[in-house]
């Protein structure tokens, strides 16, 4: 008796409502790949996802197709249905064992994560990609570090040009703002965050809270739309995060520090001031005693 089994066959077609850009990201969630690596599939070309399946187990995928927003459909897998006298055949020692013919579209027996590289290229002056929180905080130090001799040259050109230092000042603060907008993105996309949710910098009050969340919010284990994740963090990337996060945290102390002791100075002027304005008592006394006598002089 012959045992069918069965293939799910997919042409690239969408589901009503559904836009190409969100069933490739669903496909690529459900394959736990990238985006990129399930763009080959909308192609029109018919490709064979999975083979060998039973009824049961064809449906079960076929329904979960429908779900990622793709039509695909069922049919029999003749390459791989056997029979009993074929098995037999099979198991003879005289037979010759002769591969099944495969389909010049069926995709590769491994997964589809494995052709998807583990880690995304990393790129500083990108849009594309995406950055952990180390790596972020790492890349932010070292254009700080960068921007200090920089700004140095420009102050020393202002010297002797006024307008050619003012121009240089404009050029790399230009150039400072559109590199920390591309870091910023991949921080974002790491998220799997838009990057234009930097904007929120500019809104007032959040615009003070958005970047520390920039540096807590954990980043997706996985690929996302925007990508597999960044490779793993070196130790130089490590020791300049740390790096960062001291200078935060001295910075903050010595703005506690420095508004304390505003404070303490304030009230000290404040209470000056204040045993300045009282009257003095021994005026106040010769005051008082002078007071009787000029009652009895009348």
């Amino acid at each position: 008796m012959a045992t069918t089994l069965f293939k799910i066959v997919f042409e690239g077609q969408l589901r009503n409502g559904v836009e190409l850009q969100t069933a490739k990201f669903n496909l690529a969630q459900l394959f736990k790949s990238e985006v990129s690596a399930v763009e080959k599939l909308f192609n029109g070309n018919p490709v064979a996802l999975k083979r060998g399946l039973s009824q049961g187990d064809a449906q079960v995928y076929l329904n979960a197709l429908n779900d990622a927003g793709v039509e695909a459909r069922i049919e029999a897998d003749p390459a791989i249905s056997l029979s009993i006298e074929e098995v037999e055949e099979t198991s003879s020692p005289s037979s010759a064992i002769v591969p099944p013919p495969t389909s010049p579209y069926a995709p590769p027996r491994s997964s589809v994560i494995e052709d998807v590289p583990g880690h995304s290229e990393l790129k500083v002056f990108s849009f594309q990609g995406r950055i952990g929180r180390v790596r972020y905080l790492a890349w932010t130090l070292v254009m700080l570090l960068a921007a200090l001799p920089v700004m140095g040259l420009c102050v020393s050109v202002m010297s002797f040009s006024l307008v050619g230092g003012g121009l240089l000042i404009a050029v790399a603060a230009a150039g400072f703002v559109l590199v920390s907008l591309q870091i910023g993105t991949q921080r974002l996309h790491d998220a799997g965050w838009s990057g234009w949710l930097l904007l929120l910098n500019l809104v007032p009050y959040i615009g003070g809270l958005f970047p520390l969340l920039m540096m807590v919010v954990p980043g997706n284990k996985g690929a996302n739309r925007y990508g597999p994740p960044a490779p793993p963090n070196g130790r130089g990337v490590k020791v300049l995060a740390w790096l960062w996060i001291v200078f935060i945290a001295l910075s903050f102390v010595a703005g506690i520090t420095g508004g304390l002791n505003f404070l303490h100075e304030e009230l000290e002027a404040t209470t000056t001031q204040y045993e300045q304005s009282l009257p003095d008592d021994d005026a106040a006394d010769a005051a008082t005693d002078s007071q009787p006598e000029d009652e009895d002089d009348q």
